[in-house]
């Protein structure tokens, strides 16, 4: 697994903690820091990540509903919901990975830790919400997405 892929799984394993049991996000966060050995760069990377979409959760829930209208939020699965988060944070509130990136780290990802058809309702969902990643950026108080990010 490259190393900015074993971040996003480090992520990834800490948001689904924090969902499944409530646990606290420091104590979640350093534990899996502590598990995985990931250069600094990349634990800060995994860092800024969780405390990205750790508070911007249910918001980013309403976008993910709007574009599974037949799956409710509470009915997709965990691993899909936060994958689908992190790759929306990436891609329209950080605005430090291309859209193409994000999904496809996103989509190998559901590979690796969901259910058989995880990647593709993650490449769907995330397919649609790129189309408005402006729109995100802007409602979750964030500049405008430049168009040469792709």
């Amino acid at each position: 697994m490259k190393p900015r892929t074993r971040a996003r799984s480090l992520a990834l394993q800490a948001l689904y903690e924090i969902d499944l049991a409530g646990h606290a996000l420091e104590d979640v966060l350093a534990a899996r820091i502590e598990d995985y050995d990931l250069e600094d760069t990349l634990e800060d990377f995994a860092s800024r990540l969780v405390r990205g979409v750790y508070p911007i959760r249910k918001e980013l829930d309403g976008y993910i509903a709007e574009h599974a209208p037949e799956w409710p939020i509470d009915q997709v699965s965990i691993i899909d919901r936060n994958l689908i988060r992190m790759a929306v944070w990436e891609f329209a509130i950080s605005q430090q990975t291309p859209v193409k990136v994000a999904i496809n780290e996103a989509v190998e990802l559901a590979k690796r830790y969901g259910s058989d058809s995880s990647s593709r309702f993650v490449n769907g969902v995330l397919g649609s919400l790129a189309e408005r990643r402006n729109e995100i950026s802007q409602a979750l108080g964030q500049p405008h997405v430049t168009e040469n990010k792709d």
